[in-house]
């Protein structure tokens, strides 16, 4: 079956989507989001591309980019291939790592590069893994409040908003933290999580008495699974007890 061409932007601006094959995690520690994050910056000098977003999720990534001298597919051609060698060096496997092409839409206005934006950098809120936007450390949304943004290109976007830096940036903040139901090229996965990581975290230190959540590791296994269970029955995923208090996930369904 021939493939469907891919929409091409008039600005040259598209919000991209690569996710892991078979819903598999890309990225599984900090030096992972590190290498990948690293990755963009140094095409950046090669591709001359802009990037006004981005967002790290475990097992999908978004890019809000602009094309340089080079097309969108061969800048994310560049991009994954160097970041999928290094990740299959790195964890001994072979094969492919992302799911198929990645997926793409095309941004044409201000007025949805900006809606676009927002959704990127709400994507950790909405699932759950922090209470607010600037907690979560691997996207974009920090770099907006410092002038020498690290990898993102802040100038664009903020002169949309307003030509005064300082007006500018509070636009910004006030915008990325709007109720919204917006709908934007997505990763779509069910969602069982009501509780945040945050919200977990401080229910185990209040539990324990103690802001030392690994404590949990040197505990009475009874008195500890009495805690996972109440955990459980207050809405917190297995997935997401193993996340937080760093136990095996065996040990926290049987709890």
């Amino acid at each position: 079956m021939t493939r469907t061409a891919r929409e091409i932007s008039n600005t040259g601006i598209y919000h991209i989507v690569l996710r892991g094959i078979n819903k598999q995690n890309i990225f599984h520690d900090m030096e992972d989001k590190e290498r990948f994050l690293n990755t963009l910056k140094k095409y950046k000098g090669i591709c001359e591309y802009e990037i006004y977003g981005y967002c790290l999720m475990n097992n999908h990534i978004h890019i809000l980019i602009k094309e340089g001298k080079e097309t969108i597919s061969q800048i994310m051609k560049r991009i994954g291939a160097s970041y999928v060698y290094w990740y299959n060096t790195k964890y001994e496997r072979s094969g492919h790592l992302f799911q198929g092409r990645f997926k793409s839409e095309t941004v044409e206005d201000e007025k949805y590069l900006l809606t676009v934006l927002r959704y990127i950098h709400q994507n950790p809120t909405k699932a759950g893994i922090v209470e607010e936007i600037a907690n979560y450390k691997w996207s974009s949304y920090n770099e907006y409040f410092n002038k020498n943004g690290v990898i993102t290109d802040i100038d664009f976007v903020l002169s949309i908003l307003n030509s005064d830096y300082v007006k500018a940036v509070k636009e910004f903040e006030e915008f990325m933290a709007e109720e919204n139901k917006d709908k934007c090229l997505s990763y779509r996965v069910k969602r069982r999580k009501q509780l945040s990581d945050e919200h977990v975290a401080k229910l185990i230190k209040k539990i324990i008495k103690s802001d030392d959540i690994y404590i949990l590791h040197n505990m009475n296994k009874n008195e500890r699974n009495k805690i996972i269970k109440k955990l459980k029955q207050q809405g917190a995923s297995i997935r997401q007890l193993a996340r937080v208090t760093g136990l095996g996930r065996r040990i926290i369904e049987k709890a």
